[in-house]
């Protein structure tokens, strides 16, 4: 075999290791778990979780202070599968969410305790805070939208101060010593704050819960993402792994205990989605927040 053979051979091998690498990683690139929520926001939205363990409390004492349990159950049950958002497509965001359930238990969750396993906190914590830094253009951009002035300049502050003192991002300085914590903000939000309500409720394959306002938002925040200019291709899919991966070892556990929280799983995911964004969405524009405090 000549030298071009080889060499074409092993072109061959290699462009087959990166498809091989980035289907597997294109099947764990979704957050499909509630723990995601909190990755986003900065705190842990298990309202839904809440409900169904609140629900089961009220049961008990319902039963020790000689109430009708069985009728006091049935109340309860008929309220924490009632949805607070139409959801049309119940049947395919139900058969939707058993699939995300698989690829998470099967695929994300023991690769993400591999690699927590393998790299210590302080390395992950800081590959969290190099993408939190890179993801800067889509908060900036939608606090613009919000008319949150204040926001997008701690925004800035924050990016240049990350990026130049904290070394490229690896360090969050700007929180740690300047005191600057922001907030998560993105064209879902933003879309919201213009009076556009969710519409429906999705579960989409990989990606996880959201709406149809929030998955017209992905869309938008997707062009403004810088990831998504990385190149080559392979380049791109592999620091969305990373990603994604970096971010569910913070959570690993979290998944599990929220399903076994929860009397009905999907719905108390689809609420505590709904009820996670809607508060998002009441964080007001900084010119809504002017008009309330003049009324």
């Amino acid at each position: 075999m000549s030298h071009e053979q080889v060499k074409t051979a092993g072109e061959i091998s290699m462009k087959s290791y990166w498809v091989l690498s980035i289907l597997i990683l294109t099947l764990i690139s979704g957050p499909v778990v509630a723990g995601n929520i909190a990755d986003q926001t900065g705190q842990m939205v298990f309202s839904g979780a809440d409900q169904e363990a609140g629900a089961a409390d009220q049961i008990d004492t319902a039963q020790d202070d000689g109430f009708e349990a069985d009728i006091f159950q049935e109340d309860q049950a008929e309220q924490s599968t009632h949805a607070i958002v139409a959801d049309p497509l119940e049947g395919f965001n139900r058969a939707v969410f058993v699939f995300n359930d698989k690829i998470y238990m099967y695929g994300l969750r023991p690769i993400a305790k591999g690699y927590a396993r393998v790299v210590p906190t302080f390395a992950r914590r800081g590959v969290k805070n190099f993408f939190n830094n890179l993801f800067f253009p889509i908060r900036f951009v939608n606090d613009l939208l919000q008319a949150k002035g204040e926001a997008a300049g701690m925004e800035f502050s924050a990016f240049f101060i990350n990026t130049t003192l904290g070394f490229g991002g690896l360090n969050d300085f700007a929180q740690k010593y300047v005191g600057i914590r922001l907030q998560d903000e993105d064209f879902g939000q933003t879309l919201g704050s213009y009076g556009i309500g969710n519409g429906f409720y999705l579960m989409l394959p990989v990606l996880g819960p959201s709406s149809l306002r929030d998955a017209v938002g992905r869309a938008g925040d997707s062009l403004i993402n810088p990831v998504n200019y990385v190149q080559p291709w392979e380049l791109c899919w592999g620091g969305r792994g990373l990603e994604t991966v970096n971010g569910a070892s913070f959570h690993i556990g979290e998944y599990e205990a929220f399903k076994k929280a929860s009397i009905d799983p999907y719905t108390a995911m689809r609420n505590a989605y709904i009820q996670n964004r809607n508060a998002l969405v009441k964080d007001l524009t900084g010119a809504q927040k002017l008009k309330d405090s003049k009324e």
